[in-house]
């Protein structure tokens, strides 16, 4: 039976001629005319934003956080229902990252924990250095209390918009809504690379200095010349040729995801125990997530996604609680009980934008089958 991938590449036919090109200009070191061109439409698709681009997501955050002055005893606030490369970069600068529970409504940042949190980091007399937004699985967190709360105590804001390339908030697309955003070109994102990240910001000055930082922090001179740290971060041409063919599908890729999410409202909606993401209609919906009540539906999380896999299907649980990761035991969280919730019930559906009706009808088909009604 054929495989049916969480979320496989999916090409649109322009990669080629984009790729070829870099070749014929023998442009296949770091750098080039590609990379120039893909950070310069980037920062179109995010609403006019100067755009640096590097080797990853994970890369761009590290940056950021460089940039707004973390380093070695500083905090830093983080969701925990995330990924982990969301909080990662924050240790790479000796930093300590917070975690705040997630929103019932939103399954994002809960703002109400997070106002908590900074209330009671001023109390102490130590606020933190910045705070990394989630737009998770491709729903923009709520920027219209999210900011000026950070705002209130000082505290700049990253968004980490890996995931909603595409998505936008009260008109706005992701990716303006802190003093820098960050996107993933990784392998499963809603448009790939092959790898790679990107950096934006209004601020051009900050963006030139993330450009010389991931570039080695080489000074201007004809020699090698370093007075700072830097790092090998910068995106080579031939991956942005990549990227550049992925945007000239961007807006089916975003249209295919939508459908996917509505075909399985379709199919599962009344089914009892099955819950969804909460969202609005400006989500990408990158990955769409449901909920199992086992007693409801008569079969929990893992039976689904085993049956699944039996099926040749790749599913998987929602992201595990940041801070019930072991690599982050002893960190502060406030909360935690909504996020390990969601995490018990969480379920990823498939939802590449190469997905067929077909494919579709298959893996609802064998969920609607394990329902006990």
């Amino acid at each position: 039976m054929k495989p049916i991938y969480l979320s496989p590449p999916h090409l649109g036919g322009a990669e080629v001629d984009f790729v070829l090109d870099a070749l014929a200009s023998n442009w296949i070191a770091p750098l080039g005319p590609h990379v120039d061109a893909f950070e310069c439409e980037v920062g179109q698709w995010a609403g006019g934003l100067h755009a640096a681009a590097l080797a990853s997501g994970t890369a761009a955050i590290h940056l950021a956080l460089r940039l707004l002055g973390v380093g070695p005893g500083d905090e830093v606030l983080c969701p925990t229902f995330t990924f982990c490369a969301s909080a990662n970069p924050m240790v790479y600068q000796g930093a300590q990252p917070v975690f705040i529970d997630a929103g019932p409504e939103s399954w994002n940042i809960d703002p109400d924990l997070l106002e908590q949190e900074l209330r009671a980091c001023a109390s102490r007399g130590r606020l933190p250095r910045a705070a990394v937004m989630v737009d998770l699985y491709g729903e923009c967190a709520d920027y219209e209390r999210i900011i000026p709360i950070c705002e209130e105590y000082g505290v700049p804001v990253v968004e980490d918009a890996a995931e909603a390339l595409g998505a936008f908030h009260q008109g706005k697309p992701a990716g303006q809504f802190g003093r820098c955003g960050i996107f993933s070109f990784n392998g499963n994102k809603i448009i790939t690379a092959s790898g790679g990240g990107m950096l934006v910001s209004r601020d051009e000055s900050l963006v030139r200095r993330a450009r010389h930082l991931a570039s080695q922090a080489r000074d201007a001179a004809p020699h090698y010349q370093h007075s700072a740290i830097g790092y090998n971060y910068r995106m080579s041409n031939m991956v942005a040729a990549i990227g550049r063919g992925q945007l000239r599908v961007l807006k089916q890729h975003l249209a295919a995801r939508r459908r996917n999410y509505l075909a399985y409202r379709t199919a599962l909606e009344g089914l009892p125990g099955i819950g969804w993401m909460p969202g609005g209609g400006e989500s990408n919906h990158w990955l769409t997530c449901i909920t199992i009540d086992p007693k409801a539906f008569g079969a929990d999380r893992e039976k689904v996604r085993r049956q699944l896999k039996a099926g040749n299907i790749e599913s998987r649980p929602v992201w595990k609680p940041l801070h019930l990761q072991p690599v982050f035991a002893g960190c502060r969280a406030r909360g935690g009980q909504v996020a390990e919730a969601i995490f018990e019930r969480g379920l990823c559906l498939p939802s590449g934008s190469s997905l067929s009706e077909t494919d579709l009808e298959r893996i609802s088909g064998i969920i609607r089958g394990m329902c006990c009604c």
